[in-house]
This record gives C-alpha cells, structure tokens and sequence, in this order.
C-alpha cells in the first residue's frame, strides 16, 4: 500500500502534491479532489443525478487532517468535510 512522506497545500495553484514512498510526485488540483468525493452524500448525488459533486471552479482545500494511519480528511471552501481519502484512492487519482 502507497503511503505520503509528505503532503504539501499548495493555495496559489490550489493543488495539493503529494509526495509517496515508491518515488512518486503527484499533483491533484483542489477541483479534482472535490469532485472526487466518495462521502455518502456525493455518491447518493451521484447515484440520483448520475453526476458527482459540482463545486465551483475556484473551490479551495481549506484544512487537510490525518484520519488514522490510512488517510486524510479534507475540508474545502464550500464547506465539504465529510470525505475521507485513503491513500491507496488518492494514489490512484490522476
């Protein structure tokens, strides 16, 4: 399983880079991982509608926060916080 040596926010580009333990540097925008929520409320959306979440273009990674030894929490500027991001689903994002 694939896990961060570190984990950086980057505002002025709103991405967050992620740098893993293979090697790897990735770079996820705040957009992507916000429409890439897999918390019970974006996939009954997703289920209902057939399409995800629909933040705005300029949606923001306000907090990042470690939730156990297998991922992330992260909080967005819409006021999301309900998604957890494991390590091996946010590897295998883009």
């Amino acid at each position: 399983m694939p896990h961060p040596l570190r984990i950086t926010n980057h505002a002025a580009t709103a991405s967050l880079v992620i740098d893993w333990d293979d090697g790897r540097r990735q770079q996820l925008s705040h957009l992507a991982l916000r429409r890439a929520c897999r918390c019970a409320d974006c996939l009954a959306l997703a289920q209902r509608t057939g399409q995800g979440p629909a933040p705005a273009a300029d949606i923001r990674l306000d907090t990042i926060a470690p939730v156990g030894q297998y991922g992330i929490q992260l909080v967005f500027s819409d006021g999301h916080d309900r998604g957890i991001y494991p390590w091996p689903f946010l590897s295998g994002l883009g």
